[in-house]
């Protein structure tokens, strides 16, 4: 079996209307791809997208100067939270 068998081996098989196969077809030669590629890298650059969208934080210098000074600043527990701890603590056992 040759390399390229042996790595990929998944498959995604979808359906769609014969214009959107016809636009396919058309993008995929005026960049020179196969359909199949141009659908594989289109559909990965979106999908990078995506992830980048819902998995990183961007903050502006302002908000990032302040998320560091909070990291960086002691933490001060206020009697609430103090006390929930040890209510915590009395009602909950690690094992």
């Amino acid at each position: 079996m040759n390399h390229a068998a042996q790595t990929q081996n998944d498959r995604i098989n979808l359906r769609l209307k014969h214009n959107a196969k016809l636009m396919l077809e058309r993008a995929a030669s005026f960049e020179g791809q196969t359909i199949s590629k141009f659908v594989l890298s289109s559909a990965l650059a979106n999908a990078e997208k995506t992830i980048q969208k819902h998995e990183v934080m961007s903050l502006n210098t302002q908000d990032s100067e302040a998320f560091f000074n909070a990291l960086a600043s002691p933490v001060q527990f206020n009697n609430k939270l103090s006390s929930a701890l040890e209510e915590h603590d009395e009602r909950v056992s690690s094992k």
